[in-house]
């Protein structure tokens, strides 16, 4: 009974409360009223002025954001900006990133992008140094002389010296470490002169000789426990391959079987690349085992690019956010006439060959822009001259020269000639480019009464084809004419082409293609490489050229393109020719994707 009086009180307090609730809520309501709704009436009449200082606010914002746009080109300019993965696809498989080793696409991409070279190419397709700083040569020739940048360094951290240098070419020497470079380094000597210098002493002089030093450098501090005869299996060039190029080995996967099969190489930067740190933040390498594999992925951008195409897609080649980089190659697509078989010897024959072809319609026919090949030497290198160069499309200035020859054209459509046809057989790659040149050259020597059976083959079975066939003294190119391409380079010196050691099945590169024997183009080729001032070189070259375009072993077409496409700009991917497919490369350092508005500079 004692709480009652307390129970109450907190019963009245209560009450008192809920009262006083009650009125505030009453009031709140009142306010509402009176200062909100009652008010909305009124709105109607300042609505116009509301919306007109609110459409006005939106104009002067709009038109400052149009007019800092505007002036944005006056003081900010759109670069590339460093940064982005970058993925490349390339057909084919992954064997060794090894550079002595290195000869598939996929390979030599690998390989140039993680190893680096005593020597290698600017934008301009010029000779310069990558881990040479400098070279110099003796006066007679023989000796060259390399000096090494300072501070240079693997990828491992190791410092990389002249030691290195000389176990990489010592290597290429060793018969048991079987690199495909061994035969063009025999009879080289190649010593240490201090930590940072390296001489090259040749049998004979050698203008060409710095070209050959563009071959990867290989580290000793790695390799030198491997025997020779290992060289070739070990983890170094499939897992863990160590360079000084400007990308450094990351990873590698692998997935799928058969025509699905797919390789893919990851690397990453390697910041200490003496011409400074790539921009691009990763460098993928997709090996895919077909072209259409490739394409699909092109297409479905699982590659930011594709290598090496033998053509572009119509769908690609109109989409516009395809890039399509055709880089000229400096090799020459030829017609290649065996001058030992049959009606191939005669010299007035392959005359009427190089005239009968239209040279300008061939090209017309590629579906690109090609430049010419008229000589066996490129335009604007070193010796060419444009007064011996082949004349093509006097379809009948080329009957008139087989009719003084004796090649009547009777009845049939085929010229003879003692009862003799003058038929060949061409031979060439059954790709759509090269099918479509061989088909184009039938049709214009047809055109005059020359019967051409066209042979068209696979690419194994055409490389096959190339070797000459039967004993070794009485062995013969097994063709009458081919549709071929040759890598030439930078320099003038095409001694392998055209000389006749080079047309011995015991030469070692057997690229002589036409059988072609002269007096005069070998004792002109031989001056050319041996002498070392430009000016005296060009003109030692000259009789050769006469020699050739009088002989007509060859019929020259065009330089061939390295085919390249991309979703996006790569910044730093010149145009200017490129000498191997690998060459695409020589400013991949400062390749970029991405761009970014930057302020401009003040003229100061």
């Amino acid at each position: 009974m004692a709480t009652s009086p307390l129970k109450f009180r907190f019963r009245r307090l209560v009450r008192r409360r809920v009262r006083r609730t009650g009125e505030l809520l009453q009031e709140g309501s009142s306010q509402v009223d009176k200062h909100f709704f009652a008010r909305l009436g009124k709105l109607r009449l300042v609505w116009r002025l509301v919306a007109g200082w609110t459409l006005l606010f939106v104009v002067i914002a709009g038109m400052l954001s149009v007019q800092l746009s505007a002036l944005k080109q006056y003081y900010q300019v759109l670069q590339p900006a460093p940064g982005g993965m970058y993925t490349e696809g390339v057909e084919g498989s992954f064997t060794t990133a090894n550079p002595l080793y290195a000869v598939s696409d996929v390979d030599t991409t690998v390989s140039r992008l993680v190893f680096a070279s005593l020597l290698t190419y600017d934008n301009q397709n010029h000779l310069v140094g990558d881990l040479a700083d400098r070279w110099n040569v003796n006066d007679d020739g023989t000796v060259y002389t390399i000096h090494l940048r300072s501070a240079l360094t693997w990828q491992d951290g190791k410092p990389l010296t002249a030691d290195d240098v000389l176990f990489t070419y010592h290597t290429i020497q060793n018969a048991d470490a079987q690199s495909p470079l061994f035969s063009s380094w025999q009879g080289v000597t190649v010593q240490k002169l201090d930590a940072q210098t390296v001489s090259f002493t040749l049998p004979n002089p050698l203008s060409s000789f710095p070209y050959s030093l563009t071959n990867g450098i290989v580290p000793r501090h790695l390799l030198q426990a491997v025997p020779a005869v290992d060289l070739r299996s070990v983890a170094f060039n499939t897992t863990s391959p160590v360079g000084a190029g400007p990308f450094r080995w990351s990873a590698i996967g692998v997935s799928g079987v058969g025509d699905a099969a797919e390789q893919q190489i990851t690397l990453v930067p390697f910041r200490q690349y003496w011409a400074g740190s790539p921009r691009l933040s990763s460098f993928s390498i997709d090996a895919f085992a077909s072209q259409g594999a490739l394409l699909s992925a092109y297409r479905n951008r699982q590659v930011t690019a594709a290598a090496g195409l033998s053509t572009v897609p119509a769908d690609i080649a109109k989409d516009r956010s395809s890039h399509v980089y055709n880089l000229p190659l400096t090799a020459g697509t030829y017609v290649f006439f065996n001058t030992k078989q049959a009606v191939l010897q005669d010299a007035k024959v392959r005359q009427a060959l190089v005239l009968a072809a239209n040279r300008s319609a061939i090209l017309a026919g590629l579906g690109y822009s090609a430049i010419p090949v008229d000589e066996p030497l490129l335009h604007g290198q070193l010796g060419y001259n444009p007064a011996y160069a082949q004349v093509t499309g006097q379809a009948a200035q080329a009957a008139a020269l087989l009719d003084a020859d004796g090649w009547k054209l009777g009845a049939g459509e085929v010229r003879t000639k003692d009862g003799q046809p003058l038929s060949f057989t061409l031979t060439a790659v059954n790709d759509p480019e090269f099918k479509g040149v061989a088909q184009r050259l039938r049709a214009q020597w047809r055109a005059i009464g020359i019967g051409v059976t066209l042979n068209l083959q696979q690419p194994a079975d055409f490389q096959a084809a190339l070797s000459p066939a039967g004993s070794a003294s009485t062995s013969v190119r097994p063709y009458d004419a081919i549709v071929d391409g040759i890598s030439i380079g930078v320099d003038p010196d095409v001694f392998v082409y055209w000389d006749s050691s080079q047309a011995d099945v015991r030469s070692a590169t057997q690229l002589n293609f036409s059988s072609y024997t002269s007096d005069v183009a070998d004792a002109s080729l031989e001056a050319g490489r041996t002498r070392l001032g430009d000016a005296l070189r060009a003109i030692k070259y000259q009789p050769f050229l006469q020699a050739w375009q009088q002989d007509a072993p060859a019929l020259g077409l065009y330089q061939p393109r390295f085919v390249y496409i991309s979703h996006v700009h790569v910044y730093g991917l010149g145009k200017e020719q490129i000498n191997t497919d690998a060459d695409r490369f020589t400013n991949v350092q400062n390749w970029m994707i991405h761009t970014a508005w930057v302020t401009r500079r003040l003229p100061s």
